[in-house]
């Protein structure tokens, strides 16, 4: 779907038909109408690709790690990420009147689309039928991250009008969930597998996306059995998509390797007509980077495992504080940079990162640590979803997954531990899967060890964690796990590179609160409240 570059066109559509409430005897020829408008699949396709174009951020992508205990938004407040972690926010915080307006205005898209696309009498009833599946899901999809940050939330499945919008109320988070459940239950009847689209049409939304964005639902929901049943659906059943794990961990994140076998969703850009430059920030300033605004915290980095599968606080871990990043999870290497990390460059060559203060040779040592530099506050930077094809201050066209066919296993690992059903044969099908593509050779990292539940609930949910690094999940995962009040409470910490005296010498980055009375839930947006008195506000805002 890269060749898709309609955007423009979609939006005069969507202007044309938020402004034809007139009544007119004639419409007119020279400009795009209601009247006029649905006549061509091109046109409806126009307004399909506006929803696709709004269904997510990459700006939310990248940031809403830094909401969670992965990352800290260490310069400004980019997508408010440092007020949400740090719970300094209150109802009228910039990003959760834009979340919120973001989500119903792609609402508003598809609503648009589903209520006029059968006004286009000449497009084949089949592709007309896949195309409302399309719109159902992206509604869907909209729906779901509105209840996941605010429960209760306006349902409404047509257009309606200003007034309306001035007066409806919070429909219970319940309902809303049965809603989302029930259009991607319809969506997947009429959507193809993936390997039934044509290479033109590569991107778009499938039958195995409806399925596994349905896992996603119920997971957050606890709703175990339905989890595990639904991700059967992907992982024991080719009618419903063809799918595997991509051999390598690196590659599956490299432009090269785009609509690989793993990709079940994943959100488009199209060279010089859709890029982001978030790596600007992102990466090290030895290799071109601004500065950073996006750092991970030692707390991640502490999550990977050693390769024998030992955590570092294991005894017998072999881990050494002075030389704390070799024998780990090769996936470490692959999502964070760390002191000594070298650097792969598009030419091959490589670029030694300093972060440690006084191990620079170099005469700039633009990463080193050091308080209130534009060098990154955690002395980490992130390697994943780097694009060596990138162009003048990191621009970049690369797809970033929402939904991959890991992500499906390790739903399925913790539903199946939640159900005391986690053995030998979930385990290889899942954890032991995802351990041999990442690279672990070591038996003790590679084979069932029997425990209790809770101690598999450990190890599940820390699989999750590294392996779906700076992927923005973890965010979600910590408050539907309700351990929000445990990871986002007390300081985010950087390398041990801060004084002896304190924390051991981790720096002391961030401060965070989170008060499980409230913070669970986002507040309505102020603006929202004081434009329609029907919505109720959340507890404790």
């Amino acid at each position: 779907m890269k060749k898709y570059s309609t955007y423009k066109t979609a939006f005069l559509v969507l202007l044309a038909s938020l402004s034809a409430c007139k009544k007119l005897d004639l419409a007119p020829t020279n400009k795009f109408t209601d009247s006029n408008f649905w006549t061509t699949t091109e046109k409806a396709g126009a307004v399909l690709n506006t929803a696709y174009s709004q269904m997510f951020s990459n700006d939310y992508f990248f940031y809403n790690e830094g909401a969670s205990d992965n990352a800290y938004n260490g310069r400004g407040d980019n997508q408010g990420a440092a007020s949400l972690a740090a719970g300094t926010y209150d109802p009228s915080l910039g990003r959760i009147k834009q979340e919120w307006g973001f989500h119903y205005s792609g609402i508003k898209t598809c609503n648009i689309f589903l209520e006029n696309v059968d006004r286009v009498t000449a497009m084949d009833a089949t592709l007309k039928a896949r195309m409302k599946a399309e719109a159902r899901f992206i509604r869907a999809f909209h729906y779901f991250m509105l209840e996941t940050w605010w429960g209760d939330v306006p349902l409404f499945d047509h257009d309606i009008s200003i007034d309306e919008s001035k007066s409806i109320a919070r429909t219970p988070k319940a309902q809303v969930v049965d809603f989302v459940l029930k259009e991607l239950d319809a969506a997947a009847t009429d959507l193809p597998v993936n390997t039934a689209y044509k290479d033109a049409d590569r991107g778009r939304i499938t039958k195995g996306a409806a399925i596994a964005l349905k896992a996603r639902v119920l997971l957050y929901e606890s709703r175990w059995q339905d989890v595990a049943a639904t991700c059967e659906k992907l992982m024991n059943d080719n009618s419903n998509g063809t799918y595997s794990l991509f051999p390598s961990y690196e590659g599956l994140f490299l432009p090269q390797n785009e609509y690989n076998s793993e990709v079940i969703l994943d959100l488009e850009f199209v060279p010089d007509v859709k890029t982001y430059s978030n790596f600007f920030d992102m990466a090290p300033l030895a290799v071109g980077a601004r500065l950073n605004a996006l750092a991970p915290t030692q707390e991640l980095v502490d999550s990977y495992l050693m390769e024998n599968g030992k955590k570092i606080t294991d005894p017998g871990s072999g881990y050494d504080e002075n030389n704390p990043y070799v024998n780990r999870d090769p996936r470490l290497t692959n999502t964070v940079v760390y002191n000594g990390y070298k650097w792969k460059k598009p030419d091959n060559s490589v670029q030694i990162i300093y972060t440690k203060p006084g191990d620079d040779p170099g005469a700039t040592k633009p990463d080193e640590y050091a308080p209130g530099k534009v060098s990154s506050p955690t002395a980490y930077y992130t390697r994943k979803y780097y694009d060596p094809s990138s162009a003048v201050n990191f621009q970049s066209a690369l797809n970033l997954i929402l939904i991959r066919y890991a992500d499906v296993l390790l739903m399925y690992a913790e539903a199946k531990n939640e159900l005391g059903q986690l053995d030998a044969g979930v385990w290889d099908k899942t954890i032991k899967a995802l351990r041999s593509r990442a690279g672990f050779t070591d038996a003790p990292a590679l084979n069932f060890a029997a425990g209790s539940q809770a101690d598999l609930r450990e190890i599940v949910r820390n699989e999750r964690r590294v392996e779906l690094a700076m992927e923005g999940l973890r965010v979600f995962d910590i408050r539907r796990w309700h351990t929000a009040e445990t990871v986002l409470n007390g300081w985010a910490h950087g390398a041990k590179f801060g004084p002896a005296s304190v924390d051991n010498g981790y720096i002391r980055a961030n401060l965070r609160t989170f008060d499980k009375g409230k913070n669970y839930l986002w507040p309505i947006p102020r603006d929202e409240r004081a434009v329609d008195p029907n919505l109720t506000q959340n507890p404790g805002w």
